[in-house]
């Protein structure tokens, strides 16, 4: 009966921290270093707000860049399997827009890939820096 008992228990710890982690793929702060940019997103409670941008309330997250207050807002985002979530982009101006894949590489690497609309271009230094269609982000511990 102890036996018994015992792998119930440890059944129901291991399920839970299986399913935390499903939880927490596409939840976090993501950056890349060599374009300066980061995505804070939560795609499980879709309730991340945007700083200095509460106008646009609630969303699944955005991507910015360090040191600006210019945003790209991630206005709608689709988990299509453990390992990949389909998301719609739109900068804060409203002007321009994008559909893009974000795929769990392993642990702690992301790829951002652009599939179709304007290009992905942030402020970087009083000009416009366009961002390449396909690049690593790392996800902060």
């Amino acid at each position: 009966m102890k036996k018994y008992i015992f792998t119930l228990v440890l059944a129901a710890i291991s399920a839970n921290t299986k399913a935390q982690n499903n939880n927490t793929t596409f939840k976090g702060y993501f950056y890349n270093d060599e374009y300066s940019i980061y995505m804070n997103i939560d795609f499980h409670s879709m309730e991340v707000e945007v700083p200095n941008h509460s106008l646009f309330g609630k969303l699944p997250g955005y991507l910015g860049k360090k040191l600006n207050n210019f945003y790209w807002l991630v206005t709608s985002a689709k988990i299509k399997d453990k390992n990949s979530a389909e998301l719609n982009l739109i900068n804060d101006y409203g002007s321009e827009d994008l559909k893009a894949i974000l795929k769990h590489e392993n642990d702690s690497t992301y790829t951002f890939k652009q599939e179709s609309g304007s290009p992905l271009k942030v402020a970087n230094n009083g000009k416009w820096q366009k961002l390449p269609k396909q690049f690593k982000l790392i996800k902060k511990k």
